[in-house]
């Protein structure tokens, strides 16, 4: 499972207006954080599949994210949209997770990864040129914070859902964005992005499996 990660800073109200209560959303350095993850994901499991077995073929993903956290409870990741290759995903609907089939294409270039996206239907598309750098050694406080989240919430029929993920911690490489335009932030309802965007990219983590999905909290 390779991945690149693209984050901006946002205003903490400007983030707090999408996301559900009683969700609260984190910050880092007295910003909310909004990441931009393509990445392609390989030997996926559904709940229950030993790691002895095949798991699902490899296909390409995008996602918009924040990070939040359950009062009284674990920090994790709210999406404002998932851009996805894979039909089987779209199952995850079921629970609020806001999947959108699509065109995706991730390909190496010379020293680059490029990444494209569209969703079908719609207008929400990307483009991203990046160039991975040197390995992290020694990964700030920050490039872990922004990287490190092992379960997602979502949102259905009044109830707040969780959604544990796990997989080895993620082997992280600096990177330099080269290109980039996209308009999932603003499908999303978000302010355009401000500010030059801190990337990481890694060659990924093996062995990806998705628990069962279960109830949590009402919502208002």
């Amino acid at each position: 499972m390779t991945q690149t990660f693209v984050h901006w800073a946002y205003p903490v109200q400007a983030v707090r207006a999408l996301v559900p209560e009683p969700l609260v959303v984190e910050e880092y350095e007295g910003s909310a954080w909004v990441g931009f993850t393509p990445f392609v994901m390989t030997d996926v499991r559904p709940p229950g599949v030993p790691s002895a077995l095949p798991g699902l073929p490899a296909f390409p993903e995008t996602n918009l994210r924040t990070y939040v956290r359950r009062p009284g409870g674990r920090d994790g990741l709210w999406f404002f949209s998932l851009e996805v290759a894979c039909p089987v995903m779209l199952g995850a609907r079921a629970i609020g997770a806001p999947y959108h089939p699509g065109v995706l294409e991730v390909a190496r270039s010379g020293e680059t990864v490029r990444y494209f996206g569209r969703r079908r239907p719609g207008r929400a598309s990307y483009r991203l040129v990046v160039r991975p750098g040197a390995p992290l050694e020694r990964p700030t406080e920050r490039d872990v914070w922004l990287t490190s989240r092992w379960r997602a919430y979502t949102r259905r029929l009044g109830l707040l859902w969780e959604t544990p993920v796990e997989h080895e911690p993620w082997p992280l490489a600096g990177a330099t964005v080269e290109e980039l335009e996209e308009t999932l932030t603003a499908e999303a309802g978000l302010p355009a992005p401000a500010g030059e965007p801190v990337a990481h990219f890694s060659d990924g983590v093996r062995h990806v499996r998705m628990g069962v999905s279960v109830p949590c909290a009402r919502t208002p």
